[in-house]
């Protein structure tokens, strides 16, 4: 049985994480009491008496947590954005190529992959490595997420009796196009020009919807829409992430359709001049917790769907 500690357990990625291991019978759990889990030495030895330690913290938090570690064989599976360009770290992305998958089977050090982040990457890494699109291919990046991406004060906002009505419509944000997705979003695709790059929360609770842009010139070497489609469908063949046709709702796509699920669906939408790419998810799922207990269940050498739902 391995020992688990989860480090930020109070969080939203945390307490989901916190309850999906607590049914398995293969993981004991360590947890701190409300005393200590902001102890420094409580939190020290409890990492470092964990087969597994999650962070579920603000990057410093994160980066302070890591400095703690003295065990050897503790692996370290961080939640934040401090490590996730890392080069000493896993990217937790296995389904991206066999290089990403053998680093995070032989690694300690496992950086969990952005929300937003998680399907830009998976729509266009594979364009880039296939040589469809060059690294200086200019991309825009438009993206559809429910209100618990935000956190415990966000989800309080929408959830309250009282809450203001602004609310009660879609809200774009990250307005200077300087959200910390970016750095990841650029250093994993490998491409030289971060996105443009327009979030947007809406009044769900679970959920993500992230479309990339083509126009039909963007492509090299006479590539084409059915191209992409066929680049896809080799890719993404397994149950966390998978190519599908037709995945639209008599031509509405809906945010929320993987809410509470951990896997992804890739899609391609449009015509021959202007393209679509399509990556939908649940932003706490295969966006954050349930891509946590995937990288973790391939570190443990668990069956990697297991406590997971897809």
């Amino acid at each position: 049985m391995k020992k688990v500690f989860i480090d930020g357990k109070a969080g939203t990625t945390g307490l989901r994480i916190f309850d999906r291991l607590s049914a398995r019978d293969d993981i004991e759990l360590i947890v701190l009491s409300e005393e200590d889990r902001k102890n420094p030495e409580c939190r020290k030895k409890a990492i470092n008496s964990a087969d597994v330690a999650f962070l579920c913290l603000p990057d410093d938090a994160a980066r302070e947590s890591v400095s703690f570690v003295e065990n050897p064989e503790t692996v370290i599976i961080d939640t934040s954005t401090a490590h996730r360009t890392n080069p000493d770290w896993a990217y937790g992305f296995p389904e991206l190529s066999k290089a990403h998958e053998e680093k995070l089977l032989s690694s300690k050090r496992i950086a969990v992959p952005g929300c937003h982040a998680s399907g830009f990457i998976a729509l266009v890494y594979p364009l880039v490595e296939a040589g469809f699109i060059s690294k200086d291919t200019l991309l825009t990046c438009f993206s559809v997420t429910g209100y618990s991406g935000g956190g415990k004060n966000m989800i309080a906002a929408y959830e309250s009796e009282n809450r203001e009505k602004l609310l009660d419509a879609p809200r774009q944000y990250a307005l200077t196009q300087q959200h910390k997705h970016l750095k990841e979003m650029v250093g994993v695709t490998g491409i030289n020009s971060a996105p443009v790059f327009c979030p947007v929360v809406s009044d769900f609770y679970s959920g993500m919807e992230v479309t990339v842009p083509l126009f039909s010139s963007q492509l090299i070497n006479g590539k084409t829409k059915a191209d992409i489609e066929n680049l896809y469908k080799e890719k993404y063949a397994d149950s966390f992430v998978k190519y599908e046709e037709n995945t639209d709702e008599s031509g509405f796509i809906s945010s929320n359709a993987l809410s509470f699920k951990d896997n992804m669906q890739i899609s391609v939408h449009g015509n021959d001049e202007r393209i679509l790419l399509v990556a939908r998810y649940d932003n706490l799922g295969k966006g954050a917790s349930g891509a946590a207990i995937e990288c973790m269940n391939i570190a443990i050498g668990a069956d990697r769907t297991s406590g997971l739902s897809l």
